[in-house]
């Protein structure tokens, strides 16, 4: 145990930091887990309606983001992170204060369009605290810390939903605030010379980092590194799929379970959670010498066993089945993924980048519900599990061919 958690040793102050307040935000992240639940149950939607709700949700966020990325690269990280959380937070206070009606449902869209407006600057100045040599682990660690989060936060959903909906928006706003308090007394703005002085020691030559500097153009980064295109389409494929935990995995639990599905969910989320905190610090540790697409092919490939089970799922035990290797995946996607795009962007145009990539990959995770939605709705469950198992393979062969292309 004590050499797993080594990579964790030596990283910059801020990341520990930013990993305490990911554990007390995630502890409170109610409503999202919650969504499908709450717009089908308690407004009163259709699957194939909340399904629309969601994608229309994921599509405001995507000029979101794009502000987003110009204003960090601009204003700095840490004006946008605080600005617009905060806000954010309001607009759930909001919805916790409101009767739960279509009302409560577009202004959580609004808080959502403000959190997208920070994602891009959380991303950029993870890497901006980073270089390449640690900067897999630091995102191995922040990961581990929202899923600490989870393994709590999913559990107390599921018993406030029933009898305590507003507590769900008011905690999440909550646990956002405190998170930010820490964020503001002990995380500065990286100094961009010193950014890129260390990224300089392991990833660039120092004419190549003034050239991209200076350059302006976002649009010339991407085309003189086709592979952040072409990345994000494949990651498309497996945020298509992933949206499914979120959305289809609870309408099943409640086509199965009725009222208590929310609280079978919420012991789904947690066991995901508690997965990740066991395997995250080992599969970083296992992992750290292999290539990463090639790890994040094998993730993809056991999300498509996940669904796989789901589709032939009718008692708990199998959904834990499920979500196990549907978790291992995740984790192998998620400690690759963040790292391999800091790796392959210049420190001028992270903001951007950062915008633009889970912009495209995003377009799945946005089109997964509203797409599923109607599926579930004209053929059943068991068709939308086959269709996204096919996509998860897709995927899980695409990352192989976008390799042997990085090489050559």
């Amino acid at each position: 145990m004590k050499n797993l958690l080594s990579p964790y040793k030596g990283l910059p102050k801020e990341i520990y930091i930013l990993f305490i307040g990911k554990i007390v935000n995630c502890i409170g992240a109610f409503v999202h887990p919650l969504m499908s639940l709450i717009l089908t149950q308690r407004i009163g939607m259709s699957a194939y309606e909340a399904g629309q709700f969601v994608t229309i949700l994921a599509v405001c966020q995507v000029p979101c983001m794009i502000l987003g990325g110009k204003l960090s690269d601009s204003i700095g990280r840490r004006k946008v992170i605080i600005i617009f959380q905060v806000l954010g937070a309001m607009m759930l206070i909001i919805c916790g204060i409101i009767p739960t009606t279509v009302t409560t449902a577009k202004i959580l869209i609004l808080s959502s369009c403000f959190y997208a407006i920070s994602s891009p600057a959380y991303d950029a100045l993870n890497a901006d605290l980073t270089h390449e040599g640690n900067r897999k682990e630091a995102y191995s660690l922040l990961y581990l810390g929202v899923n600490i989060g989870f393994s709590i936060g999913p559990i107390l959903g599921g018993f406030l939903y029933k009898n305590y909906l507003p507590l769900i928006f008011i905690g999440d706003a909550i646990t956002t605030i405190i998170a930010l308090v820490l964020f503001i007394v002990y995380v500065k703005e990286p100094k961009q010379n010193k950014v890129i002085d260390e990224d300089n020691k392991n990833e660039y030559d120092k004419d190549n980092v003034i050239d991209e500097y200076r350059e302006n153009s976002t649009i010339k980064v991407l085309f003189k590194r086709p592979i952040l295109i072409l990345f994000p389409i494949m990651m498309l494929l497996y945020q298509f799929s992933y949206s499914q935990w979120g959305f289809s995995l609870p309408l099943q639990m409640g086509e199965l379970f009725g009222g208590d599905g929310a609280k079978f969910y919420g012991y789904l989320g947690a066991f995901n959670a508690l997965i990740v905190i066991v395997s995250t610090p080992l599969l970083t540790h296992k992992t750290k010498k292999y290539n990463a697409l090639n790890i994040m092919s094998l993730g993809g490939m056991l999300y498509g066993m996940c669904f796989l089970v789901l589709g032939f799922s009718n008692i708990m035990p199998m959904f834990f089945i499920a979500v196990f290797s549907l978790t291992i995946g995740e984790i192998l996607i998620a400690i690759n993924s963040s790292a391999f795009i800091a790796n392959n962007t210049p420190p001028s145009h992270r903001g951007r980048i950062s915008a633009i990539i889970p912009m495209i990959s995003g377009a799945g995770y946005a089109l997964g519900p509203m797409i599923m939605g109607k599926i579930i709705d004209s053929s059943g469950i068991f068709v939308g599990w086959m269709i996204v198992t096919i996509v998860c393979f897709i995927g899980g062969i695409g990352m192989i061919f976008l390799k042997k292309l990085n090489v050559k």
